[in-house]
């Protein structure tokens, strides 16, 4: 089966971890895959296809978060499709006005479209971020239902969804999931490195929704040891601000945003603990690789991280009450390594049983399938 990827390579984020991981499962399992993703515009009016099948879409603007196509990127994707002729269209929808036309683009070329929806949500807790987010489903709704099936990450986000309009029969659950033989408990010298006893770490944007400064705050105010370090991975609006304020004298050390997986696997193999404060989640893929790792894991009860860690698998935290419920659970973890070590050792227990990218890649192929002999959806 020839599938058309449609996703985004950068700048750093789940949308882009999620591509990679997904397109190159597939390719190992003998698919042919095209990858279309926005990329600087090149001379001339066609895409520019390599020997790898990559498709490189023009834009104007794209960040982690959405992206602007330039005006005559729909007529690149339409013709880089109706050249590619695949059985399937997925795209991994990157927030752009390219993804509410894709529809209309794929029924002219009666190929099959499915799509995969990232946006971050908050299904208990509300405010002014988790309502940002929920204007954005309800800006989405309407378009998806033309699409012949989306999949979402939890039943939560399902059932929202559905609220929203999208028929059941077009929505499928299909979890975010992680290379559980790359993403281990393994040797790091990480910790020798940085001469300390037990790390914390963030790995993610930072960004208002992240409610990283939360986590800062709680830091600060739990005044652990010398020998306990804060890591904060990633890079966002919010750095410049932030980074003045809650420094190495606080031991708290800022890695800025790191492109090179392995690195990051190593900070995760040599660190205790990875906490997630965030207002809205979907599902954290950050969340899920700590948890490959063995980290001890504390997330706040955002999109389906709550799922994820329920039943023991780690700490749940309430969005609203973050910053006093780390600051209490901090020295608490510092005291007892041994709180640490069963909490990780379930995390791990936990994303090999439902969260492996290898479960994440039968359930695609079964649905794939599915999808192919289905009736076009046809547009409302």
């Amino acid at each position: 089966m020839h599938i058309a990827w449609i996703g985004k390579k950068s700048p750093p984020c789940g949308n882009v971890t999620y591509s990679r991981e997904i397109t190159n499962a597939l390719l190992e399992g003998g698919y042919r895959v095209s990858f279309l993703h926005f990329a600087q515009d090149e001379p001339g009016d066609g895409a520019q296809i390599t020997d790898l099948q990559e498709v490189s879409l023009p834009f104007l603007y794209k960040s982690q978060v959405y992206t602007i196509p330039s005006p005559r990127s729909s007529k690149v994707l339409a013709a880089a499709l109706g050249s590619l002729k695949p059985d399937l269209v997925h795209a991994s929808l990157t927030l752009s006005p390219l993804d509410f036309v894709l529809p209309e683009i794929c029924e002219a070329l009666a190929v099959p479209l499915v799509a995969t929806f990232h946006p971050p949500f908050s299904h208990k807790h509300r405010n002014l971020t988790s309502g940002t987010q929920h204007f954005m489903y309800q800006l989405y709704a309407p378009f998806l239902a033309n699409y012949d099936a989306v999949i979402v990450f939890s039943q939560v986000q399902k059932e929202l969804l559905s609220r929203l309009g999208v028929p059941d029969t077009q929505l499928v659950v299909i979890p975010n999931g992680v290379d559980t033989q790359k993403y281990s408990p393994g040797i790091s010298s990480f910790k020798h490195e940085l001469k300390a006893q037990q790390i914390f770490v963030y790995q993610g944007r930072i960004s208002i929704e992240k409610n990283v400064e939360s986590l800062l705050k709680a830091w600060r105010l739990a005044n652990l040891p010398n020998d306990c370090k804060l890591v904060i991975v990633g890079d966002g609006a919010l750095i410049t601000s932030l980074m003045p304020a809650y420094g190495p004298e606080h031991n708290i050390l800022w890695m800025g945003a790191i492109a090179d997986e392995q690195r990051r696997i190593e900070i995760l193999r040599g660190a205790d603990v990875f906490v997630l404060p965030s207002f809205v989640e979907g599902l954290s893929l950050s969340l899920l690789e700590a948890m490959g790792c063995g980290l001890a894991c504390l997330a706040t009860d955002a999109g389906a991280d709550g799922e994820v860690l329920e039943g023991g698998a780690g700490i749940v935290l309430n969005p609203q009450r973050a910053k006093s419920e780390i600051q209490t659970l901090l020295p608490v973890l510092a005291q007892q390594p041994e709180m640490i070590d069963a909490l990780g050792r379930k995390a791990r227990s936990r994303v090999i049983e439902r969260y492996s990218l290898d479960r994440n890649i039968d359930s695609l192929e079964k649905f794939y399938a599915q999808v192919a002999t289905r009736p076009k959806v046809l547009l409302r």
